[in-house]
């Protein structure tokens, strides 16, 4: 009788990924190997107080680990990100804008300015509200 080709199909489909269970393999027998021949091969250097603190650069270690920073940087850090992702959205746009424009396309045009308003917008409340002052 033979093999039915729906089976013949799904073992034709399943030779595909044997490249792809290779790279697994090979990466996990890497990453293993590496770590055994980490810890047989690694010095055993032994731990004192003072080989396990922290080092800062030469300086002693004394105080806060992290300075508090103000909300207003965070505020403001926010912003940057939200118009540096206009400038994402705005490139491709700007590389097919002649050919958009020579083909007939207006509304193009306008939706990207119904964009580029509502962001002017929100700037303009941002410096309403007083985000982009440093100055309390």
């Amino acid at each position: 009788m033979g093999i039915k080709p729906a089976t013949g199909i799904f073992f034709a489909m399943l030779s595909d990924y044997i490249p792809v269970l290779i790279q697994i393999v090979f990466a996990s027998g890497f990453a293993g190997a590496t770590l055994i021949a980490s810890a047989l091969l690694g010095k055993r250097g032994l731990s004192n107080k003072t080989k396990d603190s922290a080092y800062e650069c030469g300086m002693l270690p004394i105080g806060e680990g992290q300075a508090r920073f103000s909300v207003k940087f965070y505020l403001v850090a926010m912003l940057f990100v939200l118009f540096d992702i206009e400038v994402v959205f705005l490139y491709p746009w700007a590389t097919v804008f002649r050919e958009q424009i020579e083909s007939g396309a207006t509304i193009f045009l306008t939706s990207m300015l119904g964009f580029v308003g509502i962001l002017f917008i929100a700037y303009l409340y941002a410096l309403k509200k007083g985000a982009l002052e440093w100055r309390s």
